[in-house]
């Protein structure tokens, strides 16, 4: 489906951080299928730390849309008529010719028609997007494999997936900064990286039961603990911490990060931790290419049930209607993960650090 003789690639996943990590094994495949090509990455700039350092790719490709939005937002058509005017042009210029839309919505397959590449393959293109292809890849997706459709979809491109491995090397300075919160968390002698945040409600577990889990870590396992997440998570942590505080704990540190690292530095501290326990969102995903161990708490959404790794464990209730994807049949309750108590979770993590 690629060209033999190709020579420049266009990689496009925008978004979100966990795709772009399940996503990023594409990288390597294109890389050993086309060892002289010069491989491009497309990517919003909220992800574009996620895929910066892969060692596969000559170029990423920053999409600013965020500013975008803020100049449509203000009002002002000529500013953002001239950054798409130049952020297009660049794209003509590097005069890729293959551009692989490996999501699939309607804003991946306009840029990769915007690149001016002849040949453009869109994953289960939709949202119309399948207009701007030549060629579209039926979306597979097996629920209980990790990154299922990606993997499907290196293969329809010809790829070989027998390493399909995720890559997210860190920067220097993120690893530096890592090497900082250590330092002045206490952490030396190991953590457990608290994951509780993503952008969906039916994807949450409660944040009473976080609070319970985090004190407990902390008495029963004495290991410290980090919070990880974005300046929008800042109300909920805090209630977190706030229950989380309802008891005595001696010794266990308890760093609070959220909000205040670069999405850069909070995956260099995933690549520390002893274990991480989240929900299913990017950086939960980050731990299986650093090799951590892992429990993931899935309910609603469970893009995979089978641990891609030894060191991972999946908690996830079984329920007849869970994986649902958001479709509540439960009157929003979400009861997949009122089915997992915090005494599970508990003793899932402290066999991974055992």
């Amino acid at each position: 489906m690629i060209p033999p003789d190709a020579r420049r690639i266009l990689v496009v996943r925008l978004s979100a951080r966990g795709d772009v990590v399940l996503s990023s094994p594409l990288a390597g495949a294109l890389r050993c299928r086309c060892p002289a090509a010069h491989i491009a990455w497309a990517v919003e700039e909220r992800t574009a730390d996620v895929i910066r350092h892969n060692p596969h790719l000559d170029e990423v490709i920053v999409w600013e849309r965020a500013e975008w939005k803020r100049l449509l937002r203000t009002g002002r058509w000529g500013a953002f008529l001239g950054a798409a005017a130049d952020f297009f042009g660049a794209l003509r210029d590097r005069r890729f010719e293959v551009a692989i839309d490996a999501q699939g919505l309607l804003r991946s397959g306009a840029l990769a028609f915007l690149s001016g590449a002849p040949v453009r393959i869109g994953l289960g293109s939709r949202e119309g997007s399948r207009l701007l292809m030549t060629k579209v890849v039926k979306r597979e997706f097996f629920t209980r494999r990790i990154a299922s459709a990606d993997a499907a979809f290196a293969r329809a491109l010809g790829l070989d997936t027998a390493s399909f491995r995720m890559e997210i090397p860190r920067g220097g300075h993120e690893l530096a900064a890592v090497d900082r919160i250590v330092e002045e968390g206490g952490l030396g002698d190991g953590f457990v990286a608290a994951v509780p945040f993503t952008t969906r409600f039916y994807k949450h577990w409660f944040e009473d039961r976080w609070s319970a889990l985090i004190r407990q870590i902390r008495e029963r396992a004495g290991l410290g603990v980090v919070l990880l997440g974005g300046p929008a998570d800042r109300a909920a942590a805090d209630r977190i911490l706030e229950g989380a505080a309802n008891g005595s704990v001696d010794g266990a540190p308890l760093v609070d990060l959220v909000g205040r690292t670069t999405l850069g530095e909070a995956s260099a501290v995933v690549s520390r931790c002893s274990a991480l326990v989240g929900v299913d969102t990017g950086l939960s995903h980050m731990a299986h290419a650093f090799g951590r161990p892992a429990v993931l708490i899935f309910g609603s959404n469970a893009p995979y049930l089978d641990p891609p790794t030894p060191a991972a464990r999946i908690l996830h209730s079984g329920r007849d209607c869970s994986p649902c994807w958001g479709r509540l049949t439960c009157g929003g309750r979400i009861d997949c993960m009122d089915d997992i108590p915090v005494a599970e979770v508990l003793a899932a993590v402290r066999t991974a650090v055992a």
